[in-house]
């Protein structure tokens, strides 16, 4: 008897790495509000990863986690041009 085996690729949809407009705003002012309510973050996005905006405000740099967030705004910026198209 002569067993064969047999390797199936299973193809999987990529994951999302997350929202595409964040790079957008890269260097612009934005307005970050938060799931808990409170005082809107005003200030220029710096940088980010899988988890975490880090914001450049008047006071100095904060740290936001993404899953904190509930609206995103920019504020010197064109709707066409921070609209997703998906």
């Amino acid at each position: 008897m002569v067993a064969i085996l047999v390797e199936i690729k299973e193809e999987r949809p990529k994951k999302q790495t997350g929202p595409h407009f964040i790079p957008k705003l890269k260097g612009k002012k934005v307005i970050i509000r938060l799931v808990t309510g409170g005082q809107p973050v005003t200030g220029t996005v710096e940088g980010y990863n899988p988890y975490e905006i880090l914001i450049q405000t008047v006071k100095g740099q904060v740290l936001v986690f993404k899953h904190a967030i509930a609206v995103m705004e920019p504020v010197d910026m064109p709707k066409q041009e921070f609209t997703l198209k998906i």
